[in-house]
Formats: C-alpha cells, sequence, structure tokens
C-alpha cells in the first residue's frame, strides 16, 4: 500500500523497534517486517477534543462560484503539544479540518 501511515502502537523492548497492530494477524509487527517501510515521523497525538464554542471558519474563495464560504467549528483536537486544529462540519455533514483557512472568526464576531 502506497503512502499508508501507520500509528505504532508500541516499541520492542529489547530492540527499540516500533511496532505497529497488524490487523490480517492480529498482532503486533515490528515495522521492519514490511518489505516497503522507509521511515518513521514524529507526529503530535491528539490529548483531547473540545466543543468548537461557536467558532467559525472562513475562507474567501472556497463557496459556491468561488465565493466566500464559512463553516461552524465543530470541535477543536487539541495536541499533547497544546496546538489547536479546527474541525469543521459544513452543510452536508461532511468533517473535514480547516488549517487552511483564510481566517478564524471567534464568537459573537460577524
Amino acid at each position: 500500500m502506497i503512502g499508508r501511515t501507520v500509528h505504532v502502537d508500541a516499541w520492542h523492548e529489547t530492540t527499540g523497534v516500533a511496532l505497529i497492530v497488524d490487523p490480517q494477524r492480529g498482532t503486533r509487527r515490528p515495522v521492519t517486517d514490511y518489505p516497503d517501510f522507509s521511515h518513521l515521523e514524529q507526529a503530535d497525538q491528539v490529548a483531547t477534543v473540545i466543543p468548537g464554542g461557536g467558532w467559525r471558519t472562513y475562507w474567501k474563495d472556497e463557496g459556491p462560484d468561488n465565493g466566500p464560504l464559512t463553516e461552524q467549528v465543530l470541535a477543536w483536537l487539541i495536541t499533547a503539544k497544546g496546538r489547536a486544529t479546527p474541525i469543521t462540519v459544513d452543510a452536508r455533514g461532511h468533517v473535514d479540518d480547516a488549517e487552511g483557512a483564510d481566517r478564524l472568526i471567534p464568537p459573537g464576531e460577524e
């Protein structure tokens, strides 16, 4: 599977090799067992999720006819390092992150 990303579940006690869950075998396997393994990347782990609190996101050209688009922030993902990522829901109920928004609008502001 090209370009896959898999969560490191544990580290081998003696070798220090990263272990991932193999759902086909129902066990943990060293990443080095996979012939297509290329590298590990450090990632922020989500520590908590808080409600959107009335915040909205704004894109100047993502709406109909390349016009403005505003969406409610459904929730904020807070990482272990304190980074907050807004998660939005659109009119059709699709959920996505809004890291690329042009602006974040606080509650009560137009």
